[in-house]
C-alpha cells in the first residue's frame, strides 16, 4: 500500500510542477528554470553524494551506460522539454496531453521489453491517441489544416514518451544503489548535460529573476517538492509495483492540475478538454482494467 501512496505524492507534487513552471514561464527562460532547479537539488543533495561517492563510484563504473541514460532522459531531458512546452500551452492542456503516458509505457514496454498486448488494448491505446490529438488540435480537426497548434503541445508529448521511457527502463536501475544513491547520481549526470546546454546557449549565473516573490516561492517549490520527494518516490515505488501499474496514476494530473490551476493560474477547462478527457479516461480503463485473451499485435 505504501508504495501506491509514494506514487500518489509523486504525481501530485508533478502536477504543481506544471502550473508552477506555467506560472512563472514569462519570467524565467526554460533552459534556466530547468538548470537552477537541478543545481539547487544537486546542492542539497552533494553531502549525501559525497557520503556515498565511495559506493556509488563502484557502482557506476559498472553500470555507467544506464546511469548516464537515466539522467539525461529522466533528469535534464523531461524537465527541460517540459518547461519548453508550458511557454506556449496551458497547464490544463500540458496536463491532460501529459495524461496519456500510461499508453505510452504500454507501447514501450511491447517494443523494448517484449510484453504482450491484447486486443483490447490495442483500442484503449487508439482511443486515448485520438484524445491527445483532439487536445492538441484544440477541439478542432480543421487545425489539421491550418496548422493552429501550439508548439508547447508538441514539446509536452515529446517529454511524455521521455517520461515513459524513463519508466519503462527503470527495471534496469543498478539494484546496489538505493532510491538516494540513483536520485543523486542520476541528478549530478543530468546536471552536467543541463550545464552543457546552459552555457552553449549563452545563459550565464545569475539569479536575478528571484526577486520576484512569485518566482522565488515557485522556484523553492520545484525544488524540494517535484524533485527530490517525487523522483524519490516515484523511483522506488516504480521499481517495486512495475511501470505500467505506476504509470497509471500519471491520469490522476489533470484531476490534480486542474484544482491548482484553477486556485495559482485562473485557468478553465473548455468543452474540448472534457472531451478529450472521456477518449483518454476510455483508452486508460480498456488498456489497463480490462482483461482479455492476449495476443501477439
Amino acid at each position: 500500500m505504501k508504495y501506491y501512496i509514494f506514487l500518489t505524492l509523486a504525481v501530485f507534487f508533478w502536477s504543481g510542477n506544471f502550473v508552477f513552471g506555467r506560472l512563472v514561464s514569462t519570467d524565467v527562460e526554460p533552459m534556466q528554470l530547468s538548470f537552477f532547479r537541478w543545481f539547487f537539488v544537486l546542492l542539497i543533495l552533494s553531502p549525501y553524494l559525497i557520503y556515498r561517492s565511495k559506493h556509488i563510484m563502484k557502482v557506476f563504473k559498472k553500470e555507467y551506460l544506464w546511469l548516464v541514460f537515466f539522467g539525461i532522459f529522466g533528469i535534464a531531458g523531461f524537465n527541460t522539454f517540459l518547461y519548453y512546452g508550458l511557454q506556449t500551452t496551458t497547464a490544463t492542456n500540458a496536463l491532460l496531453i501529459n495524461s496519456s503516458i500510461p499508453i505510452m509505457i504500454i507501447v514501450l514496454s511491447s517494443i523494448l521489453l517484449k510484453t504482450r498486448i491484447t486486443k483490447i488494448q490495442s483500442l484503449g491505446i487508439g482511443l486515448s491517441t485520438l484524445g491527445v490529438i483532439f487536445l492538441i488540435l484544440k477541439g478542432s480537426f480543421e487545425n489539421i489544416l491550418t496548422l493552429e497548434f501550439t508548439n508547447g503541445d508538441l514539446w509536452i508529448l515529446l517529454a511524455g514518451v521521455d517520461w515513459a521511457l524513463y519508466s519503462v527502463l527503470l527495471r534496469f536501475k543498478p539494484k546496489e544503489l538505493n532510491a538516494f544513491d540513483f536520485l543523486s547520481v542520476t541528478a549530478f549526470i543530468g546536471m552536467i548535460v543541463l550545464t552543457s546546454g546552459f552555457y552553449a546557449l549563452g545563459y550565464s549565473f545569475e539569479l536575478s529573476f528571484l526577486d520576484k516573490q512569485s518566482v522565488l516561492y515557485s522556484f523553492i517549490y520545484m525544488v524540494v517538492f517535484p524533485s527530490i520527494l517525487s523522483f524519490y518516490f516515484w523511483n522506488i515505488a516504480t521499481v517495486e509495483v512495475g511501470a505500467s501499474k505506476a504509470g497509471q496514476f500519471t491520469h490522476l494530473m489533470p484531476i490534480f492540475g486542474a484544482i491548482l490551476a484553477f486556485i495559482f493560474l485562473g485557468e478553465r477547462l473548455q468543452s474540448y478538454h472534457f472531451l478529450g478527457i472521456t477518449f483518454i479516461a476510455l483508452g486508460i480503463y480498456l488498456s489497463l482494467f480490462l482483461k482479455t485473451k492476449k495476443v501477439r499485435v
